[in-house]
């Protein structure tokens, strides 16, 4: 709280944990958060190899008011999120051995009327083998050819046989929702997909950057993908029989990653 604060003081925080979330009622003043994820022994550069980088992603809450946020990058001040942003993601990437912290400042106000600047975060690294978030990937709408399909099923945070239920539009976060009905949840780190729809049919949704231009189709889809800020994010999502044809084909030649059930 921006109470326990002096005006014009400067509070120092570390963030070490992989994701989080901050809450600061009643800006007073500044917070400097220095980034600092305790990376795991296998980020370290291959020998030869460009050096990793560090990716963190910021998402504000419907009601930040009261501070803007910038990012520190050796000493210069970049804005990442104005008063009052949308809530929209932002992110960005450094080299482990780049100075970098957020450095959040409180915004004068005539009243001392209760605002809160909050915000989750995501810290990540390229150990993790997967998009920083998929609506900043340049390459979010192509299709996934044959190998990255049987790789999005070894290694996604989901992996769910359904159909697609609805698809609605979000202007405003530019981000369309997919609506899903599950035959079958093959994997997912949490409870993405829950009993509401047909009997024994599990439903959930799945975003996607609103320029991919989805539409509706008839069939039954693979969807893959990742968590972000505990949202289903799409990476692959092939016919089903086409993923059957793909990954037969490479049982075959024995170029499967990984063995999944297929019927």
């Amino acid at each position: 709280s921006g109470l326990s604060q002096e005006a014009g003081s400067v509070e120092q925080l570390s963030l070490h944990c992989a994701e989080g979330s901050l809450e600061w009622l009643y800006p007073t003043g500044a917070l400097r958060l220095r980034l600092a994820p305790r990376l795991p022994p296998t980020s370290a550069a291959v020998k030869g190899g460009s050096p990793p980088h560090v990716t963190a992603c910021i998402k504000p809450t419907g009601t930040f008011r009261g501070a803007q946020l910038y990012l520190e990058r050796e000493g210069v001040l970049e804005l990442l999120l104005p008063e009052a942003p949308r809530p929209r993601a932002r992110c960005f990437s450094w080299l482990p051995q780049e100075k970098v912290a957020l450095f959040l400042q409180a915004t004068p106000h005539p009243d001392i009327s209760r605002r809160i600047a909050a915000f989750r975060y995501e810290l990540r690294g390229d150990w993790l083998a997967r998009p920083a978030l998929p609506a900043a990937s340049l390459s979010a709408c192509r299709p996934c050819n044959d190998t990255e399909i049987l790789m999005a099923i070894c290694t996604s945070d989901f992996v769910i046989r359904g159909s697609i239920r609805s698809i609605s539009n979000d202007a405003e976060l530019q981000e369309s929702i997919i609506g899903v009905s599950a035959t079958r949840i093959h994997r997912q780190k949490f409870p993405l997909f829950q009993a509401g729809g047909r009997p024994g049919r599990p439903v959930g949704s799945i975003r996607t950057p609103l320029r991919c231009g989805v539409k509706p189709g008839p069939g039954t889809f693979l969807f893959t993908g990742w968590l972000h800020f505990g949202e289903a994010w799409l990476s692959c999502a092939p016919r089903y029989r086409d993923f059957q044809r793909i990954y037969e084909g490479a049982q075959r030649t024995r170029q499967n990653p990984c063995e999944f059930p297929v019927d």
